[in-house]
């Protein structure tokens, strides 16, 4: 989602590799590069079918509901309804 938040419109090559960056940062890699580049394919769709990533021919750009899709923003979400 961070990256996706940028005002930036990115080909899903470019975003993966930013994603796969970030993640290797984090040593939160596991699994092979292929398995991990078609999940975040799946998960891309899945954010242009809620509306929350704009898709425009072969690119992406994070619409202003983008934040919708983080696990901070649930959490907020699921806490306020337990209120």
């Amino acid at each position: 989602m961070n990256v996706l938040s940028e005002k930036k419109i990115f080909g899903f090559n470019d975003l993966f590799e930013r994603v796969f960056a970030n993640l290797k940062l984090r040593n939160a890699v596991s699994g092979g590069e292929e398995m991990l580049r078609l999940r975040a394919y799946e998960k891309l769709q899945n954010l242009v079918t809620r509306g929350l990533v704009e898709k425009i021919g072969k690119e992406y750009k994070g619409t202003v509901r983008v934040h919708e899709a983080s696990s901070a923003y649930a959490a907020a979400q699921e806490a306020a309804a337990q209120d």
